[in-house]
């Protein structure tokens, strides 16, 4: 008999789970809206500048992941947070969303980050958790400390649901902090929040992070400022000769 359904071989695949989540959105019509979502908004984010924004008016949302592991070819996200700042400025608005991984959260990870496998299998799926994210983010600029790990899997992420790249600026503030203080040995969040004094919540909680690094930010700022910097661009040239 005869394969039924749209593109015939394309629909096997489909049903055995041989298609990349790219491609089965074209099966799924409220993943195909989010797809498109998605790539609209990050279409939209090149064309803001930003540049020449005053850092104390700068909006930017101050975010966290929390992962399987540290691959971000290999590893999955199972939590996102975020808030959002206007200046040094923290704002009521806070984001947090847990993420469906589709495998088990390996034991290591739930007795860090308190998340389980069970709780995380009834969480939202992926482009669903990506698609409110970057509706909270809008046009704003991330920022995260130690950016690097936290770029790497929403790229990988962006790139498997919906095969964009992140188009958003990113500040780091681990960067400014290696910037403002280059004798320090230790640039890591723990560190820096006990040389400001900042309230230390629940560490490896991507929302409960995103507010003690925003904390951090207010701080970073004010000696940016004594530095002479007041442009993202003054910072971002700053940044990249340190």
């Amino acid at each position: 008999m005869k394969e039924s359904g749209p593109g015939g071989g394309m629909w096997r695949l489909y049903k055995m789970g041989g298609l990349t989540p790219a491609i089965t959105s074209m099966f799924n019509p409220r993943n195909a809206q989010q797809m498109a979502f998605i790539r609209q908004l990050l279409k939209d984010q090149r064309r803001h500048s930003l540049l020449d924004t005053s850092l104390h008016n700068l909006k930017v949302v101050v975010f966290d992941l929390e992962t399987t592991g540290f691959s971000s070819t290999a590893d999955e996200i199972i939590s996102i947070g975020a808030v959002s700042m206007a200046g040094d400025k923290l704002e009521e608005e806070t984001f947090y969303t847990l993420v469906n991984p589709n495998r088990p959260i390996p034991p290591h990870i739930e007795e860090l980050t308190g998340i389980r496998t069970e709780e995380a299998a009834e969480a939202p799926d992926l482009i669903t958790a990506l698609r409110e994210f970057f509706e909270f983010v809008g046009a704003r600029v991330l920022l995260a400390h130690g950016s690097a790990h936290d770029k790497a899997f929403l790229n990988a992420a962006l790139w498997k649901t919906s095969k964009v790249s992140l188009s958003h600026r990113v500040l780091d503030s681990m960067m400014a902090a290696k910037w403002l203080m280059p004798r320090r040995k230790d640039y890591t969040l723990d560190s820096l929040l006990e040389l400001y004094g900042i309230q230390v919540l629940r560490r490896h909680h991507a929302l409960d992070d995103s507010l003690m690094t925003a904390e951090l930010w207010k701080k970073l700022l004010e000696e940016i400022g004594e530095m002479g910097v007041d442009t993202l661009g003054d910072l971002y040239a700053r940044l990249s000769k340190a």
